[in-house]
């Protein structure tokens, strides 16, 4: 009789056990409450070209913008553009201000414990843009020298990851836009920028100012949309999406009006 009570009670505290991990996981309804919402809200710095960037006439424009519209269309949901504190992009969407960050988001371990990601869509490096008469062409000819960044982006995560390179510097100076820096470099203020290389040859080649960009770079990277860790479903809505553009070629057209050519790296 005992022995059988005790059976019994093993299955039903098994049975409870089962039952709270079954019916207390929550429940993933990303995508049906966006549908619901009707409005998808994307976070980004305004100042990243040619991801994301404000045009003569004040309107944010880009590569990742373009690209957004076209998904947003074939969800046949609402797009709105929502410039952020890029140093705070994830507070801002854990406190659902916004839906996703999407511009130019590299993803890197520390980031991936935080937010979800779709698969890369593009590659990028962190690099180092000097004035074209510095006489700056190596790493090892940046020892004493200030180097600026944005505050929050993977340049500083890059910088970090190199302790010796950076323990050769005179100065670390964190700027809120990676546009600010530069200014303060072409002023003579800073000596180097460490930044995102599609950043910065973009910028180089439509301002036509004096800089390069060093051969050796810091870091290889890869950019993806970073969603809230619970938004699998809202997550793989977009991924599939953005495979069947790169599929029918959608997505190489969009690379290819921006850059000159295919540079997205989804489903290759």
């Amino acid at each position: 009789m005992k022995r059988s009570f005790f059976f019994l009670l093993i299955f039903v505290l098994t049975l409870s056990l089962l039952s709270s991990v079954v019916f207390g996981a929550k429940k993933d309804n990303s995508w049906t409450d966006l549908q619901k919402k009707g409005e998808f809200v994307l976070g980004l710095d305004d100042s990243f070209p040619p991801m994301g960037f404000r045009d003569a006439n004040g309107q944010i424009v880009g590569f990742d913008i373009d690209v957004a519209k076209a998904v947003c269309d074939r969800l046949g949901i609402n797009l709105k553009l929502q410039p952020i504190n890029w140093d705070a992009k994830e507070q801002e969407l854990n406190t659902k201000n916004i839906d996703c960050i999407w511009n130019g988001l590299t993803i890197t371990p520390e980031r991936q414990r935080n937010l979800l990601f779709t698969k890369p869509y593009m590659d990028n490096r962190q690099v180092l843009v000097v004035r074209a008469d510095s006489g700056l062409a190596s790493l090892s000819a940046l020892s004493g020298k200030k180097l600026g960044l944005q505050a929050g982006s993977s340049a500083k995560d890059a910088l970090n990851s190199a302790p010796a390179f950076e323990a050769t510097l005179a100065a670390v100076i964190e700027f809120d836009e990676n546009m600010t820096a530069l200014m303060d470099l072409e002023m003579g203020g800073l000596d180097v920028v460490l930044m995102d290389e599609i950043v910065a040859r973009y910028y180089i080649q439509q301002r036509a100012k004096n800089f390069s960009v060093l051969n050796e770079a810091l870091s290889h990277e890869e950019y993806g949309i970073g969603f809230r860790k619970n938004d699998r479903q809202l997550m793989e809505k977009f991924q599939k999406t953005l495979e069947a553009m790169a599929k029918d070629g959608t997505l190489a057209a969009i690379s290819e009006q921006w850059f000159g050519e295919d540079i997205t790296v989804v489903a290759k």
